[in-house]
């Protein structure tokens, strides 16, 4: 059974950081290309980071480039989402998502409607 845990979420102020995590269990993670989405109340689930199997090629969202670094440890089956100069339109639960089937470059979708697994979310505030 796959499992990916998202944790690290919390309650910050504007301008400080978090870092979140993403555990996967049940699969080759090394197979697997990761993306990481959020979803604010009343909103779409947008795309904000993704990154290739082994790390090396990622993208992110104009609205977190530059703050936000995706990282993994295929040894950990671990992936993160290092989060810097939080806004509160960084608000919103944030999902992590596995998918096997990746782009010439690499990269697995931006779309959420690709990935074939997803977490439960982690909630993430920050304060003005």
């Amino acid at each position: 059974q796959v499992q990916l845990v998202e944790s690290g979420g919390g309650l910050v102020q504007t301008g400080e950081s978090l870092r979140l995590s993403c555990a996967a269990s049940g699969l080759t993670f090394s197979n697997y290309g990761i993306g990481w989405f959020r979803q604010a109340p009343g909103k779409e689930r947008e795309f904000v980071a993704a990154c290739s199997r082994s790390g090396i090629t990622t993208s992110y969202a104009d609205s977190v480039k530059g703050r936000f670094t995706i990282f993994r440890d295929n040894a950990k089956n671990t992936v993160y989402l290092q989060m810097n100069s939080l806004k509160p339109e960084d608000t919103a639960v944030y999902y992590c998502a596995a998918d096997s089937r990746l782009r010439r470059t690499g990269l697995p979708s931006t779309s959420s409607g690709l990935y074939e697994y997803w977490g439960q979310g982690t909630q993430v505030t920050v304060s003005s």
